[in-house]
């Protein structure tokens, strides 16, 4: 159990524990940002949790031969149900429909096991319908909220769940991690931070390195562009729109950086914050690019 997954140490011998002890909570809220391996913690405990072979789960892991484990690393368990959201949210029918089968013993394994992911996107409806589930669970069900924003469910919620806050992954366990997996990859020290501890963001920023260094040659030359250059440079936002948030996080590493040298780039952080609140209040996508340029570019120059 998480012999493949990177960091978080403290929290595998902590799952592994319960375990062996046979103490497995009733319910998880498993917390911490995108892309550090809440899931895959989550799909790990889950197939211990309803592994047939008891010896192996004295030894606070799963034996991977039992019928159980087979049907799970095929997919085809009917013990493990997960709920993912519809439409950005989860929703009140959706938790309705959870609690209907709740009640309904387990088919092959001796437990049941519900993962709700992006939890913190439940509706308040959601979560006020899960609290009766949380309060008074059959004993043969472990429920698995998996958030990124804690302060997005309700402290009712958070009290009938054991809490594993997740931690970034360091740096050097990325570096380990990408020599194992991609040997011609450059590891620089801006690739790490933008990263920010995240598997998941490393390979978005890898995916979509061309146009992380078009930002790069924006921003580090933008006091020698006139602003008529950096307006026809704005094509390059105007079509990145899905990842733009990303995109501003690595803005800001940039222009801290740049500030070290030049105190005018410290000011374009305002600038950048300023959009990334008008992007989230459905503000003009092309209008809140152009500001954030002609903005960044005229505190500088």
């Amino acid at each position: 159990m998480f012999e493949n997954i990177i960091g978080n140490q403290k929290i595998k011998e902590i799952l592994k524990q319960s375990i062996k002890c046979n103490r497995v909570s009733h319910s998880y809220m498993f917390v911490g940002r995108e892309g550090i391996g809440k899931k895959l913690f989550a799909n790990d405990l889950a197939q211990t949790i309803l592994c047939l072979d008891d010896q192996s789960k004295k030894n606070g892991t799963y034996c991977g031969k039992c019928k159980s484990c087979i049907e799970f690393s095929s997919n085809n368990n009917p013990d493990i149900i997960k709920i993912i959201p519809e439409d950005t949210k989860i929703k009140i029918d959706q938790i309705r429909n959870m609690q209907l089968k709740v009640s309904e013993k387990p088919i092959i394994s001796k437990n049941k096991v519900y993962i709700i992911d992006d939890a913190d996107t439940m509706t308040q409806e959601a979560q006020n319908c899960l609290l009766k589930t949380l309060e008074e669970p059959p004993e043969y069900v472990t429920i698995i909220l998996i958030g990124s924003n804690e302060n997005n469910f309700l402290a009712t919620i958070k009290s009938r769940c054991t809490q594993i806050y997740f931690e970034k992954i360091s740096n050097e366990e990325i570096k380990k991690y990408l020599e194992f997996s991609q040997k011609n990859i450059s590891i620089t020290d801006e690739l790490l931070q933008m990263a920010n501890g995240s598997i998941k963001k490393i390979w978005d920023i890898l995916e979509n390195m061309e146009l992380y260094e078009q930002i790069s040659k924006i921003i580090n030359n933008i006091d020698k562009y006139d602003i008529i250059d950096i307006l026809n440079m704005s094509n390059i936002l105007y079509k990145s729109k899905d990842n733009i948030f990303e995109i501003l996080e690595n803005m800001n590493i940039i222009i801290l950086e740049k500030s070290k040298q030049n105190s005018k780039f410290a000011r374009c952080v305002k600038i950048i914050e300023d959009t990334k609140k008008r992007l989230k209040a459905n503000s003009n996508y092309d209008m809140c690019i152009d500001y954030l340029l002609f903005n960044m570019w005229r505190e500088i120059n």
